[in-house]
């Protein structure tokens, strides 16, 4: 389930989102980069054919072709820096949802809450916190089971005390504390 709060941090995992937008940058550079060369290579091949006719058309080809460079290397650097913030932002709706998990299963570790984990509408994976939710509810569930069977076998061992010898009751009373035990650490974390 995903809520609408908006999380204003672009960067929520830093090494990995920048990483991944290099990474991406650094692939669409490498393989666009042959569009430039090629154009290069062509331009260049027309200034020597229009050299051989005419040295006053070379030189303003010359001129177009470098002033052609520029513009197409200032495109290139361009377009990989708006993919480079557009994949961290794509990266963020998958960083995001990482970051909620390991917040809401240190909050579980620490005691502090066991609320439902929810998501930003627009966040990828959104099914992890349904799947989160629904194994926590089985858990809470057994967790109720449980604890309802050992206030009974608590109550069962208060009463076998009062019918065993007196060195017994030791035991059962020793065993009764560890029950209390559990019981006490477990109501807090659920």
């Amino acid at each position: 389930m995903a809520t609408p709060y908006k999380r204003s941090i672009i960067l929520i995992n830093p090494k990995f989102q920048i990483k991944f937008s290099i990474l991406v940058c650094l692939f669409l550079f490498i393989s666009s980069i042959f569009y430039p060369l090629t154009v290069f290579d062509l331009v260049t091949k027309l200034v020597e054919q229009a050299s051989a006719n005419s040295p006053e058309m070379a030189l303003k080809m010359t001129t177009y072709k470098n002033n052609l460079m520029v513009v197409l290397a200032l495109f290139q650097v361009g377009f990989t820096a708006i993919t480079f913030i557009a994949c961290l932002l794509f990266s963020h709706k998958i960083a995001g949802p990482i970051y909620k998990v390991q917040k809401y299963l240190s909050a579980i570790r620490d005691r502090e809450g066991n609320g439902k984990l929810y998501f930003r509408n627009g966040d990828y994976f959104t099914e992890l916190a349904d799947d989160f939710n629904d194994t926590f509810e089985v858990i809470q569930e057994d967790y109720k089971k449980d604890m309802v069977y050992l206030s009974e076998v608590s109550s069962y061992i208060n009463n076998l005390s009062m019918v065993v010898p007196e060195d017994k009751k030791v035991v059962l009373d020793e065993i009764n504390l560890k029950l209390d035990e559990i019981q006490k650490r477990y109501h807090t974390l659920y």
